[in-house]
């Protein structure tokens, strides 16, 4: 049993990396009350990553018996992500709503294909940076409300 978990210590170091940044990204999703939260954006950061993650391993175990390229199985899920994505936008009436969402989702795909590949540097800063377009939107947003209502408000 040692062994399993030694010849696997990274793949699953790997997992737990994307999973646990895709939570950081999901958690702001669920503060601001969108159907894509927590759960979703930690199961799709960690996904991403567990197929980057077989895609090497096959990749390795199959040298020279197959043409097998790990990058395709990073471009099917862009793909699949998209779908997802998809299904996340809605539109009502004139307005288009689920966009952040679905964006928030890509994101949160690459972020586990990042860590899948072992980049883990450029997947934190991304998770950094996606976290800080967020904070600043709803920081201008707070500030916009509050400019509405002070305009409102008799002198």
């Amino acid at each position: 049993m040692e062994t399993l978990i030694e010849q696997y210590q990274l793949p699953f170091l790997k997992l737990l990396i994307a999973l646990g940044l895709g939570l950081f990204v999901g958690t702001e999703r669920q503060l601001a009350g969108k159907t894509a939260g927590i759960k979703t954006h930690a199961l799709v950061s960690m996904g991403s990553a567990l197929f980057v993650i077989i895609s090497s391993i096959i990749t390795k175990e199959y040298v020279g018996d197959t043409m097998f390229d790990p990058l395709r199985v990073a471009s099917h899920i862009i793909v699949g992500v998209g779908f997802i994505g998809g299904g996340a936008i809605f539109l009502r009436e004139r307005s288009v709503s689920g966009l952040t969402t679905a964006a928030n989702l890509w994101i949160a795909a690459g972020i586990g294909m990042a860590v899948g590949f072992g980049l883990y540097p450029i997947a934190i800063f991304a998770t950094v940076l996606a976290l800080l377009v967020f904070l600043m939107l709803r920081g201008i947003r707070i500030l916009t409300i509050r400019m509405k209502r002070k305009k409102k408000k008799p002198s």
